[in-house]
């Protein structure tokens, strides 16, 4: 077992309610994990840990409840701060083909022939896709995390590869003109 790492799972929103429920924007997919009754969860920028009583989804909004947490004034007091779990660093996703950023994060980026091109240092969460955001020789290229341009990522040599297609990682290649 390695050591825990910090994971920011969210951001709290307003109050809602009476009772200390705030609204969340999830930062995490999977709250049925890091919002289990009785999780212990850490306040950005105070040093506060909260323990989850109960989390629902009510008309597109996460509700979450703390047991410290006991009316409108006091999650006020919440809002806008970033909650984190601390996780094995080795933890990994139920999924097989799932992969948590800061395990991508670092890989080195390589061709299908295993020559070295980059280093990925972002993962981006848009609405389309997701997108690496690799460092090549200076440069930040996106790559669609897509299993077509990202065939294989051994998290174990640290490595990923993407496919060879002109343009994704170069602009000298025939197929990017």
């Amino acid at each position: 077992m390695s050591e825990p790492v910090e994971v920011v799972v969210a951001r709290i929103g307003r109050p809602h309610g009476l009772r200390g429920e705030v609204t969340v924007r999830l930062i995490t997919d999977e709250p049925d994990r890091r919002f289990a009754h009785g999780a212990r969860l850490r306040v950005a920028g105070s040093g506060d840990a909260l323990t989850v009583d109960s989390w629902r989804r009510v008309s597109g909004s996460v509700l979450l409840s703390f047991s410290e947490i006991g009316d409108r004034t006091a999650a006020e007091k919440l809002q806008g701060k970033q909650l984190s779990a601390r996780v094995d660093a080795d933890e990994r996703p139920s999924s097989a083909e799932e992969y948590y950023d800061r395990q991508l994060r670092g890989l080195e980026v390589r061709d299908p022939r295993g020559r070295a091109i980059g280093r990925v240092t972002d993962v981006l969460h848009l609405p389309a896709q997701d997108l690496l955001s690799v460092d090549v020789d200076g440069t930040e290229r996106l790559v669609p995390f897509v299993e077509a341009l990202v065939p294989e990522v051994d998290l174990e040599a640290g490595t990923l590869t993407v496919a060879d297609v002109g343009g994704l990682v170069d602009d000298d290649a025939e197929e990017a003109r």
